[in-house]
């Protein structure tokens, strides 16, 4: 059975689309810690990020820096926090968080909630 991700990759799910190249997708976490957190995915399903190949592993933190670095230039934050926490969706993933206290990467507190408008506003703002 899919992921939700791969759901997202096929386009049954809509995203809010940071960026994306032949083997990587990069948007929006609709349940963020922060304004502009992030998800980065491969687009073939593999569930536990230490069985992408190396290869695959290093392109994949490689696109997760340029997505960073567009996400700081656009949203205030002292840096961008990267966590791989492997347990939601059983689909590899790194999160991309902006940080100004330790506290905004605390997975255990309360999700933030952004209507569509101010998806699509922070998403315009990353992208512009």
């Amino acid at each position: 059975m899919a992921t939700l991700f791969t759901k997202i990759i096929e386009g049954e799910i809509p995203c809010y689309k940071i960026a994306e190249n032949d083997s990587f997708l990069a948007f929006l976490d609709i349940n963020p810690l922060a304004k502009g957190h992030t998800l980065v995915i491969p687009k073939v399903e593999i569930d536990y990020i230490f069985d992408v190949s190396d290869d695959k592993l290093s392109e994949m933190i490689v696109f997760s820096k340029k997505v960073a670095l567009m996400i700081e230039k656009k949203i205030s934050c002292k840096r961008m926090g990267v966590a791989v926490i492997g347990l939601e969706v059983p689909h590899a993933h790194i999160h991309l968080v902006p940080l100004n206290s330790v506290e905004d990467i605390n997975f255990s507190r309360p999700k933030l909630s952004f209507t569509s408008e101010e998806m699509e506003e922070t998403l315009q703002s990353i992208l512009s």
